[in-house]
């Protein structure tokens, strides 16, 4: 990477309840204008890692007690989740979170709460959103509780847009929805980072999605970056392939090469 990165997470750890230690020394940048994404099982670091980089952490009884995290070369640990709205830091939570008893249409439009350049633009970014989301349009007047969840990621994502982000911060995407709206979700995505220069940083359980769409990846385990590279890189990777993507270890036939496998996934070791 030649120019600064737009994040920077250097050697982050993070305690919940003042005795939790989740994160344990989680480094990773994101260039600006690319799509990174942090990979790994049920309790691995993943959500964990997107709250200390939007400051939802407190909410959490969860604070960041050492490393550093940089937005653009600015210290940003001490800032509140406004101030970082108001940088351009947008999270898009796990489970979607519409607010059910508003329309689609009015969702969107808290996204740009924080908006200061005048209904026009407003209004101009809501026909943008329209663009990628025609779903949204045709459900603009539905009350979000009665939508899909397919059409309740997208709302998701168009109020995140709303606000014009610099960054996205998407949290399991993928998680409740059948595959092929879950392909539409990313593809969208993919739209957004390359017409849009929209920069994502999403946390994924679905390795072979996630690596599919990003150009760069982390895969997390027990709070630790065990594994990065290329998207291309890592799906090349055999570890990556065997315990990530299915793919291998035909010739496992006994318990001990299943102790052996187990082993050898701690990576580290």
């Amino acid at each position: 990477m030649t120019a600064p990165p737009l994040l920077d997470v250097n050697g982050i750890e993070v305690i919940y309840n003042h005795v939790i230690l989740v994160l344990k020394g989680v480094s990773l940048q994101v260039p600006e204008g690319r799509i990174v994404t942090l990979m790994g099982g049920n309790g691995a670091g993943k959500t964990t890692t997107l709250r200390a980089v939007s400051n939802l952490l407190a909410g959490e009884r969860g604070a960041v007690t050492k490393g550093s995290i940089r937005l653009r070369g600015e210290r940003i640990e001490a800032l509140s989740p406004a101030q970082m709205v108001e940088r351009g830091v947008i999270q898009v939570m796990e489970g979607r979170r519409c607010f059910a008893h508003l329309t689609v249409e009015e969702n969107l439009m808290t996204g740009a709460y924080t908006r200061r350049d005048g209904k026009a633009a407003v209004a101009a970014t809501l026909e943008k959103v329209y663009a990628y989301f025609p779903r949204l349009k045709v459900r603009r007047a539905s009350q979000a509780a009665y939508t899909s969840g397919g059409e309740q990621q997208m709302c998701a994502i168009g109020r995140a847009l709303m606000a014009e982000p610099k960054l996205v911060l998407l949290d399991e995407p993928s998680m409740g929805l059948a595959p092929k709206i879950v392909e539409e979700v990313f593809e969208i995505v993919r739209d957004l980072n390359a017409k849009e220069r929209t920069t994502f940083l999403l946390a994924e359980q679905n390795t072979a999605m996630a690596l599919r769409y990003a150009d760069h990846g982390y895969i997390l385990e027990s709070g630790r970056v065990v594994l990065d590279g290329t998207a291309s890189a890592l799906r090349e990777n055999e570890d990556v392939k065997e315990f990530y993507l299915g793919i291998g270890a035909a010739d496992r036939k006994s318990f001990r090469d299943v102790k052996s496998y187990r082993r050898r996934k701690r990576w580290l070791a």
